[in-house]
């Protein structure tokens, strides 16, 4: 029992699932969000992100980081389990970090 309902729960298709399959080319499709149950509320979602990687756009070697992301939801929020397959699409991607996080932004 998740306490929502499932028109609320309609637009999740990756948790839960078996099998996950991790993309190897940018793939910002994968992100997937629900409705906030308290968008009169201000409070902060944070994710952390300890192995961040995509390759460098000069020598193509990986690239490694650490990735903080702290959100204020209005309507929306973001599922995590789509946003750490999201992160994942970016470790074949050539981009310098900074245009990584303005992506991810």
């Amino acid at each position: 029992m998740t306490g929502r309902t499932d028109a609320e729960m309609g637009s999740i298709t990756l948790l839960g699932k078996t099998g996950t399959g991790y993309s190897s080319d940018y793939a910002p499709e994968l992100l997937e969000a629900f409705p906030n149950k308290h968008p009169d509320r201000d409070y902060f979602v944070k994710f952390n992100c300890p192995e961040f990687t995509s390759l460098c756009p000069i020598t193509g070697q990986p690239d490694y980081a650490a990735i903080y992301i702290s959100y204020v939801p209005d309507e929306k929020m973001v599922e995590s389990k789509s946003l750490k397959l999201y992160l994942f699409s970016f470790r074949n991607h050539g981009d310098f970090h900074e245009d990584c996080v303005n992506k991810i932004m």
